[in-house]
């Protein structure tokens, strides 16, 4: 698991900022819509968890306030989007297993889309359920060290009985991961220790991975971002290995 979170973190391509900015943007209302159709068009962060959730990811991503009450206020209409969430699995070039996990207000082009992106670069779209053994869903919380006035070590016990599981310190950031199952009791524990998230989602964590060589590599990061390009795609999730030798080559290309 080490790691992880620097690759899906990871910055690998040229001028992507603001593309990227207006897709976390676009995650972000579409995770506040859900929180709220989900509760019975409940718009109170206060006895909504999954509202405070989204709310705190959609501030993690510098969304504006006026822009997270518009959508809370859009969502908790009579006129709000009705989206549905799907999952698909399938494989790139090269043997890398992915998970897609899409929100959608139209099934039928998700899916075309999904297929014509696996099938236009080298990969194929498998049967629900095919890969799913290939991952782990965990619950993952992303904390802003700054904001932090904790000892770390007495946190990561605090953490444990929370239901941490393992952790990743990191630069900027301290990374908190705990089963599946946990993910409510965590982000429940955190507010009580009036400890604020960065970012707190469920993730699919490889089992293992496969190291490519680096003109392989490229396939898989250019067959990733024709996934996260799609508006109907909220995450991408993949068993390539983020090696050195290719964290190397990218950071070479983003000076040239």
């Amino acid at each position: 698991m080490a790691g992880h979170s620097k690759w899906a973190n990871i910055k690998h391509r040229k001028g992507a900022q603001d593309k990227k900015r207006a897709k976390e943007f676009t995650r972000a209302i579409k995770e506040i819509t859900v929180a709220v159709k989900e509760n019975n068009q409940n718009g109170d962060p206060d006895s909504n968890p999954a509202l405070r959730n989204a709310i705190q990811n959609a501030k993690g991503v510098n969304m504006p306030k006026d822009t997270i009450e518009r959508a809370i206020k859009k969502a908790s209409g009579a006129d709000a989007d009705s989206y549905e969430q799907l999952t698909f699995e399938g494989y790139g070039p090269n043997g890398i297993a992915f998970f897609i996990e899409c929100t959608t207000d139209n099934s039928n082009r998700t899916i075309a889309s999904v297929r014509s992106i696996f099938s236009k670069n080298g990969g194929s779209l498998g049967t629900h359920g095919s890969l799913e053994f290939l991952f782990d869903r965990k619950g993952v919380f992303t904390l802003d060290k700054t904001k932090i006035e904790w000892d770390f070590e007495m946190l990561q016990l605090e953490l444990i009985e929370g239901g941490a599981e393992s952790f990743e310190n990191h630069d900027d950031v301290f990374v908190v991961y705990t089963q599946f199952t946990d993910f409510g009791r965590m982000a429940q524990h955190l507010e009580e220790l009036n400890i604020e998230t960065k970012n707190a989602e469920l993730q699919r964590i490889p089992l293992n991975t496969i190291e490519l060589p680096v003109y392989e590599a490229r396939e898989i990061l250019n067959l990733i971002e024709k996934f996260e390009d799609d508006d109907d795609v909220q995450n991408v999730f993949h068993t390539l290995e983020f090696n050195e030798e290719l964290e190397l080559a990218l950071n070479d290309e983003e000076e040239e």
